[in-house]
């Protein structure tokens, strides 16, 4: 049984509690910083609307329900990156609870219930070092302290390592598609933790439950779980106990390793923040956020099957993020062919940006582009293998495709005296083939055309070619 537990930094402006800017990525350590942040005596948080606003979009994302009224706790512990001893987090009364995502594995839906979504404010980063003589010690940057943080709380209903990771990828997608968070796991603005626990088939009671942290990526987060079942199963299998306890990924060994015991919720001491008053959520105020909502992934995948006839396959890759589906959608109302947008998207021009490491928001090809590309193949300008060439020379030079074939040459030999000189020269040198063909080898057509081709280096259109061969060959 696996419950995941995503931590998402939010896209506001100034930071959850002070009007420092939440923007500290490349700043110097500790210069993002107030008395609010370095927990000053004297200094008072103030809430920030906006990152209250994200949380209850997201919240209603993923369809949970939005309580009249919520408040913030004081989580109490202490360690080197929390300077007030306490972090303003929320307990019992969070922003929103009982929602749900749902995953599709092997083409089948799984719904995942969603226990809550509440936000808390993200603590200073430890940087651990090691001096010139190996005596080990830790430095304190304070920008990240006060960050606004999402906290994503899933039901245990996750039961594999690949649930698990179509989940994340799930989630990811639609903070990113609403605007909330960068969903970077690099960067730590996504980050994950998970709760493993095994039992028997068919028993009641749940398992300990261990905690695994320090996953970065979704690999490492299928990773870490695949080895802590495995860990957890040999343990109970050999008659030995599961403790209670929060291990960390070790990415390098590829094994979870101990690093204290789990604590339970009375442990933090949780009380109502008293800096801070209780917020009433008015049902107007909500309905205005909902409105603010875009098409979600799933009702527009649903929406560009049935309105284009696109199979489940290509509408959820054509979903895979916002930026793709806009891509799309303003493509068609350029060139309204589904089939040859979608193909096109799906394989060339994915493989591009895959090969290339970058989103598809960042390419010099435009739907425009790639609505002039497929005029040209209309039209018979250009045929579809020249139509790939194309298509990379303008996703690295950004240049309008009818632009590039005039430049280079590539238009379509479509005349029917140029190509028949060209398939005599074909004819002549294959006699093999010729005969190939007289005895029904049907193969041998497809070799002369791809001869043909090639003489004309992809330029001769197929069509064109295909009439000529079958006439010459018949007499």
């Amino acid at each position: 049984m696996i419950g995941l537990e995503v931590h998402a930094q939010l896209l506001t402006e100034s930071k959850m509690f002070c009007r420092c800017s939440a923007q500290y990525a490349d700043a110097p350590p500790n210069s993002v910083v107030c008395p609010v942040d370095l927990g000053l005596p004297g200094a008072l948080p103030v809430i920030n609307r906006k990152a209250v606003e994200y949380t209850i979009m997201t919240a209603l994302a993923l369809n949970c329900a939005i309580p009249d009224f919520s408040r913030f706790d004081r989580k109490n512990y202490f360690y080197p990156d929390l300077p007030k001893n306490y972090q303003i987090s929320q307990y019992d009364l969070p922003l929103s609870h009982d929602g749900h995502l749902t995953i599709e594995l092997d083409g089948q839906p799984r719904r995942i219930g969603v226990r809550r979504v509440h936000l808390e404010e993200d603590t200073a980063k430890l940087l651990h070092r090691t001096d010139a003589a190996g005596r080990p010690y830790s430095l304190v940057d304070f920008n990240r302290s006060g960050t606004p943080l999402m906290e994503i709380v899933s039901e245990p209903d996750i039961r594999t390592p690949e649930e698990a990771r179509l989940y994340l990828v799930k989630l990811r997608n639609i903070l990113r598609w609403i605007g909330v968070s960068t969903g970077n796991m690099e960067e730590g603005s996504f980050r994950c933790d998970a709760n493993v626990s095994i039992r028997p088939k068919g028993a009641e009671e749940l398992g300990a439950k261990v905690e695994v942290k320090n996953m970065n990526s979704f690999r490492a987060v299928y990773r870490a779980l695949e080895y802590e079942i495995a860990r957890q199963t040999e343990v109970l299998n050999k008659g030995g106990r599961i403790e209670q306890e929060t291990r960390g990924w070790t990415e390098e060994r590829g094994v979870t390793v101990s690093q204290r015991s789990k604590e339970h919720a009375h442990d933090y001491r949780y009380f109502p923040e008293p800096d801070l008053p209780p917020l009433v959520i008015g049902r107007e105020w909500v309905k205005e956020i909902e409105d603010t909502l875009p098409e979600l992934p799933d009702a527009k995948r649903d929406r560009l099957m049935a309105q284009f006839g696109l199979s489940l396959y290509e509408a959820n890759l054509l979903t895979g993020s916002k930026g793709i589906a806009e891509f799309f959608e303003k493509t068609m109302a350029l060139n309204p062919n589904a089939r040859a947008v979608a193909n096109w998207m799906v394989g060339e021009l994915f493989r591009l940006l895959n090969a290339s490491g970058i989103e598809i928001e960042q390419s010099r090809v435009t739907p425009g582009h790639l609505a002039e590309l497929l005029r040209l193949i209309d039209q018979g300008t250009i045929s579809a293998s020249i139509g790939k060439t194309v298509l990379e020379e303008a996703f690295g030079t950004g240049q309008q495709p009818g632009q590039i074939v005039q430049e280079r040459g590539l238009s379509q030999i479509s005349g029917v005296d140029e190509l028949g000189n060209i398939v005599d020269q074909i004819l002549a040198a294959n006699p093999q083939a010729i005969a190939d063909y007289k005895a029904g080898k049907a193969p041998a057509l497809g070799f002369l055309v791809g001869q043909v081709m090639k003489a004309t280096r992809g330029k001769a259109n197929p069509g064109v070619v295909n009439q000529i061969l079958k006439e010459k060959l018949e007499n």
